[in-house]
């Protein structure tokens, strides 16, 4: 057994709480479970804190289960390194986030960490995917000019609002709720066919899942915002 996978069955062993705590390659998730709602939702950026805001709230008031990374900063803590924790749910972006992240490693440890997040990536998947046709919405803040208009030539189909900030937007994998989105006053782009290159983000684990996704992307500090498009989510997709 490798020393980095002694480390990782032991950081599982400690993580307090039972079924309050899940990890994915020592990367910690604190769950919120309220009622039998197969409604999944997920905050991954530590610094994206008004995302976090929304969803924290909105687990006051609606069923579903949550779960937030323990974080406060962008990049997650991993194995005396960092990583992006939206860039790993696939083996080929997993490889890159590395390597991007940390350039000094030896060959030996990249290969062994990566062992890591494959060998844990199914079991994490398989805790955090809605079963039967339920929804994953992820809650994510943008700021340095990010905006819809970024994500047109990743889409399949787009409807862009002219009186709404491209700032704010719903990314959706699934095309019959692009067709509800559609009709609401918000940004939204459809993207249901997978990259030539996967970066691992959980929205393209999602397509190869077959399971419903949605992104609520706000600007960092518009809390009213995000909380409007996630109550119209709730009414709108079920």
């Amino acid at each position: 057994m490798g020393f980095l996978l002694s480390i990782i069955i032991g950081l599982s062993a400690m993580i307090p709480g039972g079924n309050d705590m899940i990890q994915l390659a020592g990367i910690q998730f604190k769950v919120i479970q309220n009622g039998d709602s197969d409604h999944r939702y997920i905050w991954v950026h530590g610094d994206e804190q008004t995302a976090k805001m929304a969803l924290e709230n909105h687990m006051k008031i609606q069923e579903g289960t949550a779960f937030l990374v323990t974080g406060i900063l962008r990049e997650a803590e991993f194995f005396g390194g960092i990583i992006d924790p939206n860039r790993i749910f696939s083996s080929e972006g997993a490889k890159a986030n590395i390597q991007k992240y940390n350039r000094k490693w030896s060959r030996a440890k990249k290969a062994e960490t990566l062992e890591i997040i494959n060998r844990d990536r199914d079991s994490f998947l398989n805790k955090i995917l809605p079963k039967n046709g339920g929804l994953l919405i992820a809650l994510h803040n943008n700021y340095k000019g990010y905006n819809v208009k970024k994500e047109v030539r990743n889409s399949d189909e787009v409807s862009i609002k002219k009186d709404q900030n491209p700032r704010d937007f719903f990314i959706c994998t699934s095309r019959a709720d692009y067709e509800v989105l559609t009709q609401s006053p918000f940004n939204v782009v459809l993207q249901e066919t997978m990259p030539k290159k996967d970066d691992g983000s959980l929205s393209w684990a999602a397509i190869r899942h077959g399971v419903r996704y949605v992104n609520i992307e706000t600007r960092l500090g518009w809390l009213s915002q995000q909380k409007k498009m996630l109550n119209y989510l709730e009414d709108h997709l079920k």
